[in-house]
């Protein structure tokens, strides 16, 4: 299913449409199911995290902004953001304060944002460079998690064919974030 017709889906699930959502996630819970195992690393865990992910898509999906960002990129984001949330559950909250090391605040301020969107948007721009298969490939790399054995068969090209398109691929980012 192509880019467009997965948006299609996640804006009608917006509009309460219970077959579209039916539909995105027969055409999607595999893959987020994977997202979901492969951070959990716990399948009962990963399958009970994946039911909770859908009820957020169904919940959010009027903020799905289709031209900001690939349907299955925000799906992604959406399964990966929520195991990492229950990974941070799982760990023992501290009995004392005074137990716990002294943390310097790392948040970074106004400037450092402000720079960081600025970056976001050079990326962006860089990526729009890439042939479309190559930017998805690096999108679906470094972004979604996919293997290059997983890449190659997606592609349905050879595995040492992807390493190079990646490759490739991030050798032109760097040519083209240095400018």
């Amino acid at each position: 299913m192509d880019n467009s017709e997965l948006a299609e889906l996640i804006s009608r699930t917006a509009l309460g449409d219970r077959a579209a959502f039916t539909r995105l996630y027969y055409h999607t819970g595999s893959k987020l199911f994977g997202v979901c195992l492969r951070i959990l690393k716990d399948r009962p865990d990963a399958e009970e995290a994946l039911q909770e992910v859908y009820v957020k898509v169904w919940q959010n999906a009027n903020r799905f902004a289709a031209r900001e960002t690939s349907p299955l990129a925000w799906l992604a984001a959406v399964a990966r953001n929520h195991a990492i949330d229950r990974v941070r559950t799982r760990k023992p909250v501290a009995r004392d304060i005074a137990d716990e090391p002294d943390i310097a605040d790392t948040r970074p301020d106004p400037e450092a944002q402000a720079i960081s969107m600025g970056e976001q948007g050079r990326i962006d721009e860089c990526m729009d460079e890439l042939e479309e298969s190559r930017a998805v490939a690096v999108r679906c790399a470094y972004i979604e998690g996919y293997s290059y054995k997983e890449l190659a068969e997606r592609f349905d090209v050879p595995l040492n064919t992807m390493r190079t398109w990646l490759r490739r691929s991030l050798l032109r980012l760097r040519e083209c974030l240095e400018r």
